[in-house]
């Protein structure tokens, strides 16, 4: 009980310095196109907007899909459609000066300063390529990112993502509304747990409210992993994709986003790199 007190206030103090400060910066975002403005406000309603490179029309774009299909074979295959848990390849692009380019468009920094309405910090991307799994575990488990009060994940489809691909799915905000009964349900399930399966879920959520994302190859979701309960699906098929993570900088765990650049997942390097490299010695 001595400490119960003493750390609820330390959680208000940061709470209220929190909005005091996106109050002060409100006055300080960039300006955006009509288009952009779309994407933020989106983001603001539902904590999603789903749109495609084509659309967003940033000038490295052909840049990280060449080096993103040319790593890609590297990152194996399965045909073990029985296993319970066959886990994820995901390499660290972020230092390829392709994906460096790309993540740190202004564009992108500005729409995203203007959902979060405080500087952002732009952690890495992580090149991901999922495989068959028929039992959910990890990421495949609903859950919410913790990292920051509000972040951003921008996915990229590499492939043509179905059903069997395993889609990006959530639950739209009119369901775990703080002021509805679901919103402490979810609370007490994920705060006893690494995440929540489908079954359990459904018992809080019904599953026909559940907003699946399927997409063409190219395909954008821009989304705040924080706001919205996701995950990734259950599928019969690979689905490759690129995962972006930006934040409030600096954000409220930072501790938390070492796992985007952790050296404990693999850091290719491109023959062209090596070519160059040793063009310079």
């Amino acid at each position: 009980m001595l400490t119960i007190v003493p750390q609820k206030i330390a959680s208000l103090r940061s709470e209220l310095n929190y909005r005091i400060a996106r109050r002060k910066h409100a006055k300080q975002l960039p300006a955006l196109t009509a288009g952009d403005r779309l994407i933020v406000d989106s983001l603001k309603r539902d904590g999603i907007h789903i749109t495609n490179l084509a659309e967003l029309g940033l000038a490295s774009t052909s840049e990280i899909l060449n080096d993103a299909y040319s790593l890609l074979p590297s990152m194996g295959k399965t045909n073990d459609r029985n296993s319970t848990k066959n886990p994820p390849k995901i390499y660290i692009v972020t230092d390829l000066p392709s994906f460096q380019n790309w993540a740190n468009e202004q564009r992108l920094f500005n729409i995203i300063e203007n959902y979060i309405s405080l500087p952002v910090a732009y952690h890495g991307v992580q090149l991901r390529k999922d495989f068959a799994n028929k039992h959910q575990f990890e990421t495949l488990l609903w859950h919410r990112d913790i990292e920051d009060r509000r972040m951003v994940k921008i996915i990229v489809y590499l492939n043509d993502v179905e059903a069997k691909h395993g889609p990006f799915e959530y639950v739209p905000l009119s369901y775990t509304s703080i002021y509805q009964l679901n919103h402490y349900r979810i609370y007490r399930q994920l705060y006893n747990s690494a995440g929540m399966t489908d079954e359990m879920l459904s018992k809080i959520v019904p599953k026909s409210a559940w907003q699946s994302c399927p997409g063409k190859a190219g395909t954008v979701i821009f989304v705040d992993t924080r706001r919205l309960l996701h995950h990734g699906t259950l599928r019969n098929e690979e689905r490759s994709a690129l995962f972006f993570t930006y934040t409030a900088n600096p954000p409220k765990q930072p501790e938390l986003c070492a796992h985007f650049w952790s050296d404990a997942y693999p850091r290719p390097i491109l023959n062209r790199e090596i070519e160059l490299s040793g063009t310079n010695k």
